[in-house]
């Protein structure tokens, strides 16, 4: 008598598709996890303990006392971060349109087939991965007063009194302000000349077939079409203007006196020189506020402009 072994019966296929819904869920935090624990340690438990330590007076040694408000009142009265709020207004003002302009038109430039156009896109983009303290260091050797090509360059053309540039504290921060352009300008080329080539080609034809000129043409087809990436690109710059630190802490170092003191370098200052954490984090809650507001305004602005 031959003996069959029972078939079991197949799972449902509802339970299947459960087991792979759960399997591909934990493969995909998998991935996720690291990303998240890294940006949990790093990012923020850092950021909810500077709003914590904002309330306090902390000074590193012993324990946070609770001082309530009074680091925001001491901030209201201190000349010193109304100097660095102007300054950083005042470094954001001028770096945000004249790196948006230049960046767009060395895109527009070397949005051609042109022969080393490669090699010029590579130059405009070296010097945002070049080391800062390079940068400075030539930029300085630039900008001397006596003995910089910049000022010898002036001389020749008839200017009898250059300026100081870096030594002076009026001309201290449009100096950065030029070199803060030169050096994130190649950055945004490369989104901007990204935006370039996703444009149809066929929108510029029929611009053409319609009498447009290359005037017409670039206001009518190129920035309508660029307004995501000039978006894009505009938070990101106001971003970062609003938190440049590096520059300036190894081109002037604040100076001459205050001229070129921002909110970043204060919060380095009052923290790490000075071990007045609490009051520290109370300026970098002011400058992270200042940040959420501008961007969140550009997102309404622009949400408006697209209805």
């Amino acid at each position: 008598m031959v003996t069959t072994t029972p078939i079991a019966p197949a799972a449902p296929p509802v339970v299947r598709r459960g087991r792979l819904k759960l399997r591909n869920t934990l493969l995909g935090w998998t991935f996720l996890l690291p990303n998240f624990v890294g940006f949990a340690v790093l990012t923020l438990v850092p950021v909810v303990a500077l709003f914590y330590l904002a309330f306090t007076g902390w000074n590193v040694f012993g324990k946070a006392p609770w001082v309530g408000l009074d680091n925001f009142q001491r901030m209201l009265h201190d000349p010193t971060f109304w100097v660095s709020l102007r300054n950083t207004l005042y470094y954001t003002a001028f770096h945000i349109p004249l790196t948006l302009v230049t960046s767009l038109g060395l895109a527009l430039l070397l949005n051609r087939k042109l022969r080393g156009v490669a090699f010029f896109r590579t130059a405009a983009f070296f010097p945002y991965i070049t080391s800062i303290v390079a940068i400075a260091v030539v930029w300085n050797m630039l900008f001397s007063p006596e003995y910089g090509p910049i000022n010898q360059f002036l001389l020749r053309l008839g200017v009898d009194n250059p300026p100081g540039w870096t030594s002076s504290a009026t001309w201290a921060m449009p100096a950065v302000i030029i070199v803060g352009t030169w050096r994130e300008m190649g950055y945004y080329m490369l989104l901007f000349l990204a935006g370039l080539q996703t444009i149809p080609p066929e929108l510029y034809e029929a611009a053409r077939v319609d009498g447009a000129n290359a005037w017409q043409r670039f206001w009518s087809v190129t920035l309508p079409s660029l307004r995501p990436t000039t978006f894009f690109v505009t938070v990101m710059l106001t971003i970062g203007s609003f938190k440049v630190f590096d520059l300036i802490l190894v081109m002037t170092n604040g100076g001459p006196g205050q001229s070129t003191l921002v909110l970043s370098q204060l919060v380095y200052r009052k923290g790490f020189e000075e071990n007045q954490f609490g009051y520290a984090s109370a300026i970098a809650v002011v400058l992270f506020l200042i940040c959420v507001g501008v961007t969140v305004v550009q997102f309404v602005v622009n949400k408006r402009r697209d209805r």
